[in-house]
């Protein structure tokens, strides 16, 4: 079958996708000089300030372009879809956004991601910027929690974006907001489940696929392996069994104040995911576990793949609660944050 997919040229669906952005968004976003695969915000470098920087492949809006913003992150970087960004694109945007108070790095957990970001961060040293790095490593199916620091980052790293870019936007330190992305990015889990699969637009078929009538639980957004297929479930079933990986990990107890989110993977229509959540918050109130903030739709996708994940953040403290509530606005981003 052939590919159907509205582009010009696969080679330049990047370029493009960029290019569309900042023409419809110029007054909040900017394009940094010489680079096509990089943005920032329009008012960066903000001076005082810690910029947050962030990147990995295309093919995940909102996820990274999405979030540069107030109060989240400062800019961006792309590749090609699922591939990394190079590391000379990720010094263009730490040398953009540095506002003389260092930049921390938060981005997902991938092997051509941190090669090339640990390549950038040792360049920005070597021209004065102090750079620190936070990954988001939320996937509970992709290593066992004694190799937490193997798991794979996916829509949980939205926590780390909104809950860092609020302390940054605050006036703290680096360190300070290096600190809050962990607690964030430590208190995460997510697990997704895939129905369809996706293609690469320079590939022009499909990477992997899902056979008709079935699902994959715990399958990732580039099409890693997942740990169970099955023929597919109901949404109340989908749900009991994310949980039942989800909750027990952290773990998350009855008392416990923890954000949801459910997450479209590209082609899983909004019913779908309030279906999920409808469930999810049934078993979570059935445990004790009090939602403070919900967020439904896409925030990290994977092309047109079918599929949703359920992301969950326990709020430890005050003070997480609060850089959570805190205002923030990304134009691409379909639900705000703030209250």
């Amino acid at each position: 079958m052939a590919m159907r997919k509205i582009i010009n040229d696969p080679e330049l669906v990047e370029d493009q996708t960029i290019a569309g952005i900042l023409k419809a968004f110029p007054d909040y976003l900017k394009r940094i000089d010489g680079s096509t695969r990089a943005l920032i915000r329009a008012d960066a470098p903000v001076a005082g300030k810690v910029g947050i920087a962030t990147g990995g492949g295309s093919g995940h809006l909102p996820l990274f372009l999405g979030y540069v913003g107030k109060g989240l992150a400062t800019g961006a970087c792309v590749g090609n879809v699922f591939s990394s960004p190079s590391s000379d694109d990720m010094l263009d945007v730490t040398k953009a956004i540095d506002g003389g108070a260092g930049v921390l790095y938060l981005y997902g957990n991938y092997s051509g991601d941190t090669m090339n970001f640990d390549m950038a961060s040792e360049m920005a040293e070597v021209e004065g910027i102090t750079v620190k790095t936070t990954l988001g490593r939320d996937d509970v199916t992709s290593a066992p929690i004694a190799e937490i620091n193997r798991r794979r980052g996916v829509a949980g790293i939205v926590f780390g974006f909104k809950i860092a870019g609020a302390a940054a936007e605050e006036g703290r330190d680096l360190d300070a907001v290096h600190s809050v992305a962990e607690k964030a990015i430590f208190n995460t889990r997510s697990m997704g489940v895939a129905l369809s699969g996706t293609t690469i637009p320079a590939a022009g078929i499909p990477g992997f696929s899902v056979a008709e009538g079935q699902m994959e639980l715990g399958m990732g957004i580039h099409g890693e392996p997942g740990v169970e297929v099955s023929p597919l479930l109901t949404a109340d079933e989908i749900a009991g069994k994310m949980l039942d990986r989800i909750l027990p990990d952290l773990p998350f107890s009855s008392g416990d104040t923890a954000a949801v989110l459910v997450n479209s993977l590209g082609a899983t229509a909004p019913e779908e995911l309030y279906i999920l959540f409808n469930k999810a918050e049934e078993i979570l109130r059935d445990r004790g576990i009090k939602i403070h903030r919900t967020l439904v739709g896409e925030y990290a996708t994977s092309m047109e793949m079918a599929g949703a994940s359920i992301s969950i953040c326990k709020l430890v403290d005050d003070d997480m609660v609060k850089l959570l509530d805190a205002p923030a606005y990304s134009p691409l981003l379909t639900q705000h944050f703030g209250r």
